[in-house]
Order: C-alpha cells, then structure tokens, then sequence
C-alpha cells in the first residue's frame, strides 16, 4: 500500500495494517506467541531491532512506546508546550539507543499485557488523528512544532509504517518455528 498523504487513506491503512498483524498473531498458537525468536532472526536485517527484539512482547511493546511518543508530542505541543518528538537526549541519530530503553523497560510486561496496551495506544492515536482535518494533517506549514514534516508524516510512521515493520518481524518468527 502507497504511503498515506491524506487523512481517509491514513485511517484506512492504519486500521488495515494494525488489523492485519492481528490477524498475523491470532494464528500463531499460544507457545509460539510466548516463543523466543530464533537465533537467525538476530541477524535477518543490518537494523539494530533485529538483534533488540527476542519475541512477539517485545515488537508489541516497541509499538506501544512509540504510540506514546506521538500522542504526548501531540498533546504537549497543542497545550502549548514545545516538546520535541523525540525526547531528551535522543535525536534521529540516537533514537536506536532510544529503543533499547523501551526494550529494556518491557522486559518483565507480560505478552497479554503487552496486547492489552497496544491496542489500547492504537485506538487512542486513531482517535487522536480524527481530531485533526486533512490540512492539518497533510499540509506543510501548518504547526511550527512538526518543521519540515507534517503532522499526517508523523502518524503514518507511528502506525501504518510501524505495523508493516512488525508483520515483517512477525512473518519471519513464524517461518523459522516451520
């Protein structure tokens, strides 16, 4: 699917995709969902995720936290709080050793609590980007806090974009438990 640019199709594809890797979960077994990736799965991609991440809780739990950086960026800056989207220390060229925080911090989050927080962080980032017009979503210029982006840019990473990087994590943990 082409990358969202307005705020129907972002709606669509991100309900789409979070409902796909769903359905993905839904047809793995219990054990294979509490199953620790195998040790291929470590080096499948140069991205630093595929050594980070050693099961399904832990790509569920990456989502959730990164929910949570686009809806506190959302709110403080609407307050009227200049908060970057990326918090302090991390940047673009940090943001790897961001992720190893999160990873860190969801290590005792059980799997079903991890399912329980995500979809309730996916509904609340869609109900957030309904508050929001198509121009103000997909406009450049519109928010002086989103720079050269726009709003819509950030929301299609944090869902639709993010979902397809887990389905890809996910596909290949089911194929190495054939």
């Amino acid at each position: 699917m082409a990358r969202a640019t307005t705020k129907a199709d972002l709606m669509t594809s991100a309900n789409e995709q979070f409902d796909k890797m769903w359905k993905l979960i839904e047809t793995m077994s219990e054990e294979q969902q509490n199953a620790t990736f195998a040790e291929e799965m470590a080096t499948a991609g140069k991205e630093t995720h595929w050594g980070r991440d050693k099961n399904l809780r832990d790509v569920l739990v990456h989502l959730y936290e990164w929910h949570h950086l686009l809806l506190d960026w959302v709110q403080a800056n609407s307050n009227g709080e200049h908060k970057p989207f990326l918090p302090e220390p991390y940047n673009w060229r940090t943001y790897p050793t961001m992720n190893v925080e999160f990873w860190k911090k969801h290590q005792s989050t059980p799997l079903t609590e991890a399912k329980a927080k995500l979809k309730e962080t996916h509904s609340n980032v869609m109900e957030l980007i309904e508050t929001f017009s198509n121009n103000e979503l997909f406009a450049k210029g519109i928010f002086n806090w989103t720079g050269t982006s726009t709003l819509g840019s950030y929301c299609v990473s944090t869902t639709a974009s993010h979902y397809d990087w887990a389905i890809k994590k996910i596909k290949a943990h089911i194929k190495t438990l054939k």
